[in-house]
């Protein structure tokens, strides 16, 4: 078994997750009293939002290099930003580190394409909809057709995101209004959602659309589990 790396805290309301599923997913395919052999370096996520939000993005990589080292350091045979926002520096992190990145788009997109579906939506923090890094890359690596919400959408996602879900705030409202987003971009044609944000899976889930659900969260931390048993042969990092 593979030691998994874990860059967590950000927020540590869904790296919680992370660790649960991990664990019982190598419960799961290893039976008695397995668990995964696992490190995870927790960052100070006030910190973190205050650069996205100043738009201190070199600074942001700077940091998630030394932790990425520091979890390499501890042993970790391969890494997982436990965020899908902090993806946009993932190329500084796998640089960074002599060992593999496991992309939390790749995963998700590997879900995705043997249904056979197309056309994606995605919710995310704005950084997460709006900009190339993510959505670029499902794109061009995968050949997804990816779509957002509207402005306003986009608008609700990201502030209930950073007032609510990163602080464990669990709003009957704004799941409701997701619920319509979300039903909006079906409306519009897409064939899935991907909950493009680790904290979207704490309000959200599959019983609340008719159409596929792709919680990042989930997704992610079952290839690490897949990876470290050996069930994946290789992760590509190009």
């Amino acid at each position: 078994m593979k030691t998994i790396g874990l860059i967590g805290g950000m927020s540590w309301e869904s790296s919680i997750h992370y660790y649960r599923i991990i664990n019982e997913l190598v419960r799961e395919k290893r039976g008695g009293l397995h668990s995964a052999k696992s490190v995870m370096y927790s960052v100070d996520f006030a910190e973190i939002e205050a650069m996205q939000r100043e738009g201190r993005w070199e600074q942001a990589a700077e940091l998630m290099v030394d932790a990425a080292r520091r979890v390499e350091r501890g042993g970790a045979d391969f890494i997982l930003i436990c965020t899908n926002t902090m993806h946009r520096m993932a190329d500084e992190v796998s640089r960074g580190i002599g060992i593999p990145l496991l992309h939390i788009a790749d995963a998700t997109a590997e879900r995705i394409k043997p249904l056979g579906l197309n056309r994606i939506g995605l919710l995310g923090t704005r950084f997460t909809m709006e900009e190339d890094f993510y959505k670029g890359r499902l794109i061009e690596r995968h050949g997804l057709d990816v779509r957002v919400p509207s402005t306003a959408g986009r608008e609700i996602i990201h502030r209930v995101i950073f007032e609510e879900l990163v602080v464990g705030a669990i709003n009957p409202a704004s799941r409701a209004r997701f619920v319509e987003i979300m039903n909006e971009l079906i409306e519009e044609g897409v064939q899935g959602v991907i909950l493009g944000c680790t904290e979207i899976g704490l309000l959200v889930n599959q019983s609340d659309i008719r159409a596929p659900v792709f919680d990042t969260t989930e997704i992610h931390a079952r290839a690490a589990v897949e990876y470290a048993l050996g069930e994946i042969p290789a992760i590509e990092t190009e």
